[in-house]
Formats: structure tokens, C-alpha cells, sequence
């Protein structure tokens, strides 16, 4: 189901420049019990990230209204929040803030049929060839430009792999192409800095948030592929999978060590008593 400015509808405008070029954002939310998760935290990181693109940014009030209606009776289901420019004929130049009308859009869809065993087990990862491109002033927001992730993942059709990690032009390791990353080394939580490129994830930040309070050191910084291999534990997270240990990358294997099931569970904990879910 489809809502486009708050009205059912399954066609945009040809001329709407999320369409023509790209120019919006996007969140991907986990609806839980009729909850959105972590919703807050999807409102700020979606202000930023208008922000930081110049567009209007919507009001809160009304896209969560608008999610509401989507999500009246469903017990477990992904929400999909895009903002784009909105119409704005042929060429790069953008419109006049005051000329400038964003386009809406909800999407409900079935939630991914992740094996559940992936959490307590672990998953399997590999490089990926395609690498992600530095732009300071992109950074961290999630833009709808993601071609990068698309010929990343199109890179493998083995289902035993669940994810693939992403370096960038200077060889430092980023994030997966769908997750963040993060690893163990010597009691230390390690995540790369996200300053050049890649995502803020949702759950990055609820995870560092966990290391805080429970004084477990973390380090942001930037790492290469052989840092990655030498890691005592690995894991990856997005606020759909929440957190899955990484128990093998290429031929590298790993243990689900003592800090990823402290994160593991105390994410869990968080996910049932975090105050920025917003219910009907």
C-alpha cells in the first residue's frame, strides 16, 4: 500500500526529481505491535538530512499521521518514509526554497523473512569489489542515490552470503551495503568513521549509545580490511536486523563473543522500552 501526500496513489510525477535525479531522502522503519520503532530517531536523522539538502522539511506530525494510516493493524511490517523535492522540470538547478512543494510518500511492505537463527548463530560476509565514493557533503545522510549499494549487491546470488562489506577509494572498510559494522578488538568497540561516506545508521547510534552505559570503550576511526581480520568479534546492524554477528568474512571465522551477546541483548531490551516508539 501506497500513500503519496497522504492520499492512496501508485504513480508520482514523471517530473519529480526523486524520480528524474535522485533528489530526496528516505527511511526504512520496523513496525512492530503497531509501533514504529525508534521513530524519534528516524524524525531527526530525516530533519538533518533535509537539511543538509536544502529541502523543506515535513511536518512530523503529519508524516507520522500518514504512517498511521498505514499501519493500523499490523503486527509486524517495514514502513518506507521518502521526501523528495517534488516536481521541478528539466535540469539539474534545484528550485527556489519558497518554489520548492516536497513530495510525500509512504510504503508498507511485508516484513523480510530474515532466518532467525541468523542472531544466535551468526552470518557469513564478503568484500565487495564496487567501492563507495567520498563526498563530505552526502555523508551520512541517506540519500535516495544508492546505485553504489545496488552493483555492490548484484556482486553475488549466494544465498549462504547475507551481506557484503563496502571499502572506499582509500581502502578503508565502511559499511555493508545494506548495515554498519562493527568489530571487537582487545575489549575495545571499533566502528568507522562515517565522515566521508556511507550511512548513520539508526541502530549505529542506539549501539554506541549501549556502549556508553554499559563503559564498554569505543573507538570511531578508520580501518583497513586487515584491522577487519585481525577483530576478535564482528557484527553488523541496521534497525530492521537489529544486531547479526558476523561468524565468518571470506575465509576470516569469528566467534559471537561476550560484547556482541551484551549489545545483542541489551539492543532487545531497547527495541521493547525505547520512549521513542510512537504507538496508535
Amino acid at each position: 500500500m501506497f500513500l503519496l501526500n497522504g492520499e492512496v496513489a501508485e504513480t508520482l510525477s514523471l517530473e519529480d526529481r526523486g524520480l528524474m535525479y535522485g533528489d530526496g531522502l528516505f527511511e526504512t522503519i520496523a513496525v512492530r505491535n503497531q509501533q514504529l520503532e525508534f521513530w524519534q530517531r528516524h524524525m531527526q536523522r530525516l530533519h538533518d538530512g533535509c537539511q543538509r539538502l536544502n529541502i523543506p522539511t515535513p511536518d512530523p506530525q503529519r508524516l507520522l499521521a500518514e504512517a498511521r494510516q498505514l499501519i493500523s493493524g499490523q503486527t509486524i511490517a517495514v514502513l518506507k518514509i521518502i521526501i523528495t523535492r517534488g516536481q521541478g522540470g528539466r535540469g539539474y538547478r534545484a528550485p527556489e526554497l519558497a518554489q520548492t512543494n516536497p513530495s510525500r510518500v509512504h510504503a508498507l511492505y511485508d516484513w523480510p523473512d530474515y532466518p532467525n537463527i541468523n542472531q544466535k548463530e551468526g552470518v557469513i560476509l564478503r568484500y565487495c569489489r564496487n567501492r563507495l565514493g567520498i563526498n563530505v557533503s552526502l555523508a551520512g545522510i541517506k540519500h535516495l542515490n544508492r546505485l553504489e549499494q545496488v552493483l555492490a549487491r548484484s556482486e553475488w546470488n549466494d544465498e549462504t552470503i547475507s551481506e557484503g562489506l563496502m571499502l572506499d577509494s582509500n581502502d578503508y572498510v565502511i559499511e555493508g551495503t545494506m548495515s554498519n559494522l562493527f568489530f571487537v578488538k582487545d575489549g575495545t568497540l571499533l566502528t568507522p568513521d562515517l565522515s566521508n561516506s556511507g550511512v548513520a545508521g539508526i541502530m549505529r547510534d542506539v549501539i554506541q549509545e549501549i556502549a556508553h552505559k554499559n563503559h564498554i570503550p569505543l573507538e570511531i576511526g578508520y580501518y583497513l580490511p586487515a584491522d577487519i581480520n585481525n577483530a576478535d568479534e564482528l557484527f553488523i546492524s541496521n534497525s530492521l536486523i537489529g544486531i547479526w554477528p558476523v561468524r565468518q568474512l571470506e575465509q576470516q571465522h569469528y566467534p559471537v563473543g561476550p560484547i556482541t551477546q551484551k549489545i545483542i541483548a541489551a539492543v532487545n531490551a531497547d527495541r521493547i522500552t525505547d520512549e521513542s516508539h510512537e504507538a496508535i
